[in-house]
């Protein structure tokens, strides 16, 4: 348990060095995706991911990280083309009119993203913009640099939140988030 304490400490230590030289991390697209799902029926789950994510993690001098994320809605897969045609059509999101989802955190310490515990920000997608709360899950490595961490969060949100209230017999309003993001650091 002590051991698991220290290497904590130290994990959270390294996390903090690199604020103080104020160095950004962009997002690493082709390690990087988002998931969702959502219960159809109540019986199956609908499932999807976003395999283009872009963006940055910025530092304030303070130590403080901000997470601006950009997901391009066409880049969904799913395992039918059928239903990947249909959340890709205006009544879902609306690829066409809207086709970047964006989240922006609030600052947290850099640390949390190795720690775990709650990142909040706002989400807009198809025009609307509104609050979410995610939960980051420990990250198994000792600094954000190295190339096989990957921060992993998870929320929810209500689909009529953001004008996807058609369907509403036959698909839940509840859609489960996951996000996959692994970093490098910036090109100064």
């Amino acid at each position: 348990m002590r051991r698991r304490l220290t290497a904590s400490l130290l994990a959270a230590l390294i996390l903090v060095a690199p604020s103080a030289r104020s160095t950004d991390y962009r997002i690493a697209a082709d390690r990087s995706h988002a998931d969702f799902a959502v219960r159809l029926l109540w019986l199956h789950t609908i499932n999807g991911r976003f395999m283009q994510i872009n963006g940055q993690i910025r530092l304030d001098p303070r130590g403080l990280a901000t997470v601006d994320a950009r997901i391009a809605v066409d880049s969904v897969t799913m395992d039918s083309a059928r239903f990947r045609r249909w959340v890709l059509a205006p009544e879902f999101f609306d690829a066409v009119q809207y086709p970047v989802i964006h989240f922006i955190s609030q600052p947290i310490p850099l640390a949390l993203l190795s720690t775990g515990g709650t990142l909040n920000g706002t989400l807009s997608l198809r025009g609307v913009t509104r609050p979410i709360r995610f939960e980051l899950q420990p990250a198994a490595c000792g600094a954000i640099t190295a190339k096989d961490c990957v921060i992993e969060a998870r929320g929810a949100l209500p689909r009529s939140a953001f004008g996807m209230s058609s369907h509403r017999t036959a698909l839940s309003d509840q859609v489960q988030l996951g996000l996959w993001i692994a970093l490098d650091p910036a090109a100064e």
